[in-house]
């Protein structure tokens, strides 16, 4: 098979193509990406060496994936990833990539015959309905009560059929579309096509900022030194965020690449769930104990419009279709963080801080 990872160079593109080469070495696989993020350059050497061919190209150029050739399967994970996207400044790359990229990943999988597994984003849903949601603190978290639920949520999390009426930041108006998208390129021409609807994803190689990859980010200002802030709500940093070890992401996503005709046409919630859950207090205490070092945290209570108190995935669909469930637990997932900033250290501190 010949598979085409599309943001292949970026922090979840560049791990599923090196692990897809690993476990399926008689097959081509390569990686496309235009190299825009800062240290996504870093992963170039790391896809030679496990023997991912790289193809320098962008998803907003059908002419940029046409130089690829045949492909058998499509696994879409280039977008503009942040949820601030468009908030100060214009939308048109934010739309011209996450939007007319996926249209572009369309046709070329609908020219070649090729199967789609696209990552979209726990985003799609309404932020006003996810701040609705009835929130309790519970020491340094907010929580859902075990006795509440309602459609589409309750204790366990967020499912995939929570309602979808709402505005969601430019961001997560982009995936929607894009999954709408899909669902007629399947109807339309047999387009055999999976949507993971991804809460945070984490592990090494991702290059956190503060509107995206904040577990990195975190724990590189607790190695490298820097300021870190609680941001929103009270500026207490009890929001809450389910984080998924990308490990585990692609552990869920070799089981559906092998039986893509049985997932064919579902959209799943996928995340870390409940029991792999941290708020910004939590994930300061635990980078405080790995690190062995303790960070004054700056507060500011205002609340950006795109920002939420609380998700947490509930995998249950998922797990009852394919038998996966992430196997990482927050700790394992941030020393392996750690682990990757401490012998990386000299190409990622002017990056991470």
């Amino acid at each position: 098979m010949r598979l085409l990872v599309t943001g292949g160079a970026g922090f979840v593109g560049s791990n599923l193509a090196l692990r897809l080469k690993r476990d399926r070495a008689g097959d081509q696989v390569i990686a496309l990406d235009s190299l825009k993020r800062r240290g996504s350059e870093l992963a170039l050497e790391r896809l030679r060496a496990g023997g991912v061919e790289f193809v320098h190209g962008d998803v907003r150029n059908p002419e940029d994936l046409e130089q690829v050739g045949r492909a058998d399967l499509l696994l879409e994970c280039s977008a503009e990833p942040s949820a601030l996207a468009g908030y100060e400044g214009g939308a048109r790359f934010l739309v011209h990539t996450n939007l007319l990229g996926t249209l572009n990943c369309l046709e070329f999988a609908r020219q070649h015959g090729a199967g789609v597994l696209f990552l979209s984003t726990s985003r799609v849903y309404p932020i006003a309905a996810l701040r609705s949601l009835p929130l309790e603190r519970r020491g340094d978290r907010l929580a859902i009560p075990e006795e509440r639920s309602g459609p589409g949520w309750s204790a366990a999390g967020i499912r995939a059929d929570f309602p979808l009426s709402g505005q969601r930041s430019l961001y997560g108006a982009t995936k929607l579309c894009s999954e709408h998208l899909i669902e007629e390129y399947a109807a339309m021409y047999g387009l055999p096509a999976v949507v993971d609807r991804c809460g945070v994803i984490a592990g090494p190689w991702q290059m956190g900022k503060v509107d995206q990859g904040f577990v990195a980010l975190w724990a590189a200002r607790h190695r490298f030194g820097g300021g870190l802030s609680y941001l929103g709500f009270g500026g207490e940093g009890t929001q809450v965020r389910d984080i998924l070890h990308v490990d585990d992401l692609y552990d869920l996503v070799a089981l559906q690449i092998a039986d893509l005709e049985k997932h064919a046409g579902r959209v799943y919630a996928v995340g870390g769930g409940l029991s792999c859950s941290v708020s910004l207090r939590e994930l300061s205490a635990l980078c405080a104990r790995l690190s062995g070092r303790t960070l004054s945290i700056g507060s500011r209570a205002e609340t950006h419009p795109a920002d939420i108190p609380y998700y947490v995935t509930d995998n249950s669909q998922v797990s009852a279709e394919t038998g996966w469930r992430p196997r990482r637990s927050r700790e394992e997932l941030l020393q392996d963080v750690f682990t990757w900033l401490d012998q990386h250290a000299g190409q990622l501190r002017g990056i991470l801080t």
